[in-house]
């Protein structure tokens, strides 16, 4: 049995969550392994549906274990939240089903207030953040002044630690012009936090090898995308830690060899989420239409997603720097009714042919797709749940898609319900 990785292979919203809650059925352990609360995956299960950002999918299904690893950035407030919320439609949440790796970074308030700070200023790139913190929390992570989870554990000591992160913190809201943090009554905060997450605390690492070396099967689950990876996506419009399949070991304590199978998941079109470059972006009735059909909203904060034809040459990429051995494609029956349907296939840039997406900014902005037009299907593809439910256009787009990206479609979601999955490899009996 292989264990699989999850990633979004364009810029999130690929519809994840449908999947991931399909392979958490089988899994024995699933594990968030990068990211914070700026992200999420919507699960329907029968008539609930649960909203998740930091919890592991597992938790909603039949996974025994749910982990949280140390590549995530986690706001602790917002777990006690999340935590509630869920319990609150009857899922129970304990320490004997979600550990949380000790050595995962925090959030503070003091992250969430610098990132609205800077998204807000007129000066510089407008990134288009959740304005949760995620990015300056990452920061102090790599510049080695984070506060830990591990150090709730060790209040006596955790004085000295905030006196360290406000040393960089207070310097520079000194030159912004607002208020300084209090070192005590962040303290206080953090003390008064500690025994509600403290209690699901542990060594990720040594509970992920002790479940390898017994045979479990491990979902490593992503949040974002492959495309908002901040070394191969399309940088500065890009999240703060790395999305691509690679990071599914460093973020959860593994080695590489425990990654098996690497599932894409893919949307039958493609939409972004705040700023950057989008070269197949729709600003006309047909882009608001496939964002009505598919209910192109976030699942975190609601904002409307832009929406293009399907871009061939952005997944190409991303199924080689994250190493996909299949793609599940979501949502082709948004796609229904189109009686002509585009996908680009490469770019013009500066007169000439490529076949990439470069990593130039300015590049990024200035290239332009090249399509080929498809024909499209008036029958309904939704709830189809084998091949020969499909119209024979819309498998000839499935097999087109399959072509130019060089990568065979595993699953095929033809609605937001799990048992609507057209299924031609299960990732787990690679």
């Amino acid at each position: 049995m292989a264990n699989v990785v999850v990633v979004g292979s364009q810029w999130g919203d690929e519809g994840k969550g449908k999947i991931v809650d399909w392979l958490s059925e089988q899994a024995d352990v699933v594990v968030r392994f990068q990211g914070g609360h700026n992200a999420g995956h919507t699960l329907v299960v029968g008539d609930k549906t649960y909203k998740l950002s930091l919890l592991p999918s597992g938790v909603v299904r039949g996974a025994r274990l749910s982990i949280i690893g140390n590549g995530v950035v986690l706001d602790p407030w917002a777990l006690v939240d999340e935590i509630a919320r869920i319990s609150g439609q009857g899922i129970e949440v304990t320490p004997e089903r979600l550990r949380v790796a000790e050595n995962v970074a925090l959030i503070l308030p003091l992250h969430r207030e610098l990132d609205a700070i800077r998204e807000n200023a007129s000066a510089g790139t407008k990134i288009g953040t959740t304005k949760r913190g995620i990015g300056p929390a990452y920061e102090d992570k790599v510049g080695r002044r984070a506060i830990r989870l591990v150090d709730l554990a060790s209040p006596e000591t955790l004085g000295a630690k905030i006196d360290r992160l406000l040393a960089h913190h207070n310097a520079l809201r000194r030159g912004l012009g607002i208020e300084q943090v209090d070192a005590a009554q962040l303290r206080a905060e953090l003390v008064e936090i500690a025994p509600k997450v403290l209690p699901y605390m542990d060594r990720a690492w040594a509970l992920l090898d002790d479940e390898r070396r017994r045979g479990a099967k491990i979902l490593f689950e992503g949040a974002q995308g492959a495309l908002l990876d901040i070394d191969h996506g399309t940088y500065p419009f890009v999240t703060s830690s790395n999305t691509v399949a690679a990071q599914a070991a460093t973020g959860s304590g593994l080695g590489p060899g425990a990654i098996g199978y690497v599932l894409g998941i893919t949307k039958a079109y493609t939409t972004r989420v705040g700023e950057g470059p989008f070269p197949s972006e729709l600003h006309d009735d047909t882009g608001r239409r496939i964002g009505e059909r598919g209910r192109e909203f976030g699942t975190v904060t609601g904002r409307p997603r832009r929406c293009g034809w399907f871009d061939a040459a952005l997944v190409r990429q991303t199924v080689r720097t994250s190493g996909i051995n299949g793609i599940a494609l979501t949502k082709l029956d948004v796609l229904d009714g189109f009686t002509e349907l585009k996908v680009c296939t490469r770019y013009r840039l500066d007169g000439r042919e490529i076949d990439y997406f470069p990593s130039g900014q300015d590049a990024q902005a200035r290239v332009e797709p090249i399509y080929e037009t498809i024909e499209g299907w008036t029958e309904s593809t939704a709830g189809a749940r084998s091949w020969a439910d499909l119209p024979a256009e819309a498998v000839k787009y499935v097999r087109l898609i399959e072509e130019l990206i060089g990568c065979p479609v595993a699953l095929l979601s033809t609605s937001p319900e799990r048992d609507d999955t057209i299924l031609m490899k299960n990732p787990f009996e690679s």
